[in-house]
């Protein structure tokens, strides 16, 4: 009687969360017909609590880099932690021919800069082979630098014809100030790439991450360094952990969370009594296929997952997750078989309940 009544309470509770979560569609072709689909969410928060959401504007097909010959970034802001959003901009569009995808996010909270990253390729003159980019806002996403191509720092000689990318979604600083991110080579497994100098210059780390595809890294608290990854056909996230700042690493399956094959988000998350570290991660909850949008949570650094929350049961692929001011969580996040892109704010009961 006591599992009965429990149970009841736990599907109420959910049941009452679930409702207080709203939807908010940032991109979709009904706000712009001549494009095919947005795809591809990126979102963080800048130092001044602005919210900066960006994305994939796919012309003429949905399809990715390789296959389409226009797609360019677009973003939109937001100075009250989501409630209501700037119109659609166009910061990254390359001449017909040349596309740009796959934008992720870093704010340097030293410089108060965000960094953006995007995939770039010239579908006319060198079709396959992948460039690396990157922009610079100092105004709160209001301005942006001229694009600056980084590829010869962070990939090897003999990789310029891989199958590579850098993941999209978002990056992340450690306490020391470093930038670190992820690339992932389907030829020659993930490698974490960074700058120990404020996005002046750009390292590898000559260290492949298998089994990984597109992957997340963040900073844990004893200063260890954990990437989540992708592996497709697999049904479950991997998990690497370095604690000589990339020089060897631990791999182990995450045997609760269970991944399609689908790009996900991971952050800290520090509750209010700062005596625990959680963080929280984001994904298309299940083995077979991309749908049941949830988050999960960690206490011990990742090396266990508490049960997940599920944020949407639909079709829902790629996310990218960010802390609001207000200790709220913000989820940007693809919906309804890539027809929506949605925001929606997670209070804190509902992620700590």
């Amino acid at each position: 009687m006591r599992n009965i009544l429990n149970l009841f309470v736990l599907i109420f509770s959910f049941s009452i969360y679930s409702q207080e979560l709203v939807f908010k569609n940032l991109f979709d072709t009904t706000m712009n017909p001549s494009v095919a689909c947005y795809r591809i969410p990126a979102i963080v928060t800048t130092t001044n609590g602005v919210l900066i959401a960006a994305i994939d504007e796919r012309n003429i097909s949905c399809g990715d880099l390789r296959s389409n010959r226009d797609i360019n970034i677009v973003i939109r802001k937001s100075y009250d932690d989501g409630e209501s959003w700037s119109v659609i901009e166009k910061i990254v569009d390359y001449p017909l021919g040349e596309s740009a995808s796959d934008p992720s996010l870093i704010v340097d909270k030293v410089t108060d800069e965000i960094f953006m990253f995007y995939n770039y390729m010239d579908l006319d003159k060198a079709k396959d082979v992948y460039k690396f980019m990157l922009i610079k806002s100092s105004d709160d996403g209001k301005s942006w630098t001229s694009p600056r191509e980084i590829t010869t720092e962070i990939i090897k000689d003999g990789w310029e014809k891989d199958f590579m990318f850098i993941t999209s979604g978002r990056g992340t600083q450690t306490k020391d100030g470093t930038l670190l991110h992820c690339l992932a080579n389907l030829n020659r497994g993930t490698h974490v790439f960074g700058s120990k100098d404020h996005g002046k210059s750009w390292f590898l780390i000559d260290y492949p991450l298998n089994p990984g595809d597109e992957s997340k890294i963040i900073e844990l608290s004893n200063g260890d360094w954990l990437v989540n990854s992708r592996v497709n056909s697999n049904g479950y996230r991997y998990s690497h952990v370095s604690n000589d700042k990339g020089q060897s690493w631990i791999t182990f399956k995450n045997n609760k969370l269970l991944d399609p094959g689908c790009n996900a988000g991971l952050i800290n998350y520090n509750s209010e009594s700062k005596k625990k570290n959680i963080l929280l991660f984001s994904n298309a909850f299940s083995s077979k296929r991309r749908v049941n949008l949830s988050i999960s949570t960690s206490f011990d650094e990742g090396i266990t997952w508490n049960e997940s929350k599920t944020v949407y049961q639909g079709e829902s692929a790629y996310s990218s997750i960010t802390i609001l001011n207000n200790g709220d969580v913000g989820l940007f996040f693809e919906k309804d078989n890539y027809s929506k892109n949605v925001f929606v704010k997670i209070p804190k009961k509902w992620i700590l309940k």
